[in-house]
């Protein structure tokens, strides 16, 4: 006989959260753990959905084996356009962020941080009324960007030479004129 998962009373609840269970949850390593349960007796659990979004990006080491995609799933079932945007947002940057930490080159994930600044845009038009997050997080993204020249890899024009040309089989080549 396998084990089940035991629904928590507590956690069956309707009623949102409040918010110091919101701050265990987010900085509690069960945090993964806490946000699933509550998701298995409610899927459509938004605040469960965020934090466990954000516990899931909290674990990215810059590896293939981080759960982006997963992530991106959970964070497009969001019903708020808003957020949907908002944490797609950070779910992107986070994943820049880590990337550039193991070394990836910083110009590589320009469009991770682009992508970034594209949701935080989109967001901060629809934000609600006294809600700057959005904009709070583009300017991390601008700052990040600044602060490190390498984002903005650019190659000059390549130099041409002749003899790094193909053979052109023309009557006046092979006479020796050009």
């Amino acid at each position: 006989m396998g084990h089940q998962l035991r629904p928590s009373p507590r956690l069956a609840s309707p009623r949102p959260l409040p918010k110091s269970s919101c701050t265990v949850i987010s900085t509690s390593p069960k945090s993964e753990s806490i946000c699933r349960d509550i998701l298995a007796i409610d899927p459509g659990h938004q605040l469960a959905r965020r934090m466990l979004g954000l516990a899931i990006t909290d674990q990215f080491i810059g590896a293939t084996s981080d759960r982006y995609l997963q992530v991106q799933s959970i964070f497009e079932g969001l019903s708020d356009p808003y957020e949907r945007l908002y944490y797609t947002g950070l779910l992107h940057e986070r994943h820049a962020k880590t990337q550039l930490l193991v070394g990836y080159a910083p110009h590589t994930l320009l469009p991770l941080v682009e992508e970034a600044m594209r949701c935080f845009a989109e967001a901060e038009k629809i934000r609600p009324a006294g809600n700057d997050d959005s904009i709070l997080r583009w300017n991390r993204c601008v700052r990040l960007l600044e602060s490190r020249p390498d984002f903005h890899f650019e190659r000059g024009p390549a130099a041409l030479d002749t003899e790094d040309m193909p053979p052109i089989s023309s009557p006046a080549r092979r006479a020796g004129g050009h």
